[in-house]
């Protein structure tokens, strides 16, 4: 199991040697996998331990928090994520004015040597550092040499082993940018190419209108800070993964119900193919869920009644169950 720290005052003064990189990982995407698949080989063939430093909140949070971009993520889902690719451990640094007033050096040397006792940093070409950003790969180079360490440099994400291609059908690198701009319109399976998985909101499922239960459809419908971003308005296919583990397929509506005038922006989800028994007693109320979404099937459309609602939700739920068994 991975280890998971909030400061470096928690790491076990035992802890190392370590293999060592720091980002925010939102998403945590084809490209940073390549980069921590790069540190965890580096760990293995060196018996030492792969960490990764990550930050929260995000930077952009702090310093430009009216322009700071929206998370792919939540902090759960990420350390989730980063888990599952085998690190040993991850050090979660709380993101501060003082933690960005250190200098390069007093960074380095407080966090990746004298808490992590990093035999090897890996580091992007490009990556920068430090206070005022003022650390780069040849700062890190040097106080590599100043503190005994070496610098593995990675050079560029999502560069090798993959190339993904964009509409124009050139090669792109992977990036938290392109998800956000997939998500932003409605296309899960772009996001699902650069990601690796697909995209996950993870929230407690609270009480709506219930319009879904009258109209036959009753939904799971995600509390308004459930984190991940929220894709494009549209009915979706993808999975509701419950507090026990168990994995639903579920055709999705994201937006604000137009059909009835609605104006606030809702995520809720419709779990189908459940057992005819357990139709009545199928509670989420309270529960802590996850939805994935695989597929957008179709915008958000105001209808003019209930009925020609319902006509569609039920095509809707078709077309779901129809893509989700074959996956």
């Amino acid at each position: 199991m991975v280890n998971i720290w909030n400061d470096p005052s928690e790491v076990p003064a035992d802890f190392g040697p370590s293999v060592v990189t720091f980002g925010n990982f939102d998403g945590v995407h084809r490209g940073h996998q390549q980069v921590l698949s790069q540190l965890i080989r580096t760990a293995r063939q060196n018996r030492a331990k792969a960490v990764a430093v990550t930050f929260d909140p995000h930077p952009a949070q702090v310093h430009r928090p009216e322009s700071a971009p929206e998370l792919i993520m939540g902090l759960q889902d990420k350390l989730d994520a980063l888990g599952e690719l085998g690190l040993d451990a991850v050090l979660v640094m709380k993101y501060s004015l003082n933690l960005a007033s250190l200098t390069p050096e007093e960074f380095v040397g407080r966090v990746l040597v004298d808490a992590l006792h990093a035999s090897h940093v890996v580091i992007g070409h490009d990556a920068r550092f430090g206070r005022g950003n003022s650390g780069d790969l040849a700062t890190m180079q040097e106080l590599g040499r100043q503190f005994g360490f070496e610098v593995q440099i990675i050079s560029e994400f999502g560069s090798e082993g993959f190339p993904l291609h964009n509409d124009g059908g050139t090669d792109r690198r992977c990036s938290s940018t392109w998800v956000r701009e997939a998500l932003k319109e409605g296309d899960v399976a772009t996001a699902a190419a650069v990601l690796g998985r697909p995209h996950r909101m993870r929230g407690q499922v609270v009480h709506g209108a219930a319009r879904g239960r009258v109209l036959g459809f009753p939904t799971a419908n995600l509390a308004h800070n459930a984190s991940g971003l929220i894709p494009a308005d549209g009915i979706y296919a993808g999975w509701l993964v419950d507090q026990a583990g168990t994995r639903w397929p579920a055709a999705i509506s994201v937006g604000s119900n137009p059909t009835f005038d609605g104006v606030s922006r809702h995520v809720e989800a419709h779990v189908i193919d459940r057992p005819a028994e357990a139709v009545e007693d199928f509670d989420l109320y309270d529960q802590t869920v996850v939805v994935e979404f695989v597929v957008r099937l179709r915008g958000m459309v105001a209808y003019r009644g209930p009925e020609a609602l319902v006509d569609q939700m039920r095509l809707d739920v078709i077309q779901a169950h129809g893509i989700l068994a074959r996956r």
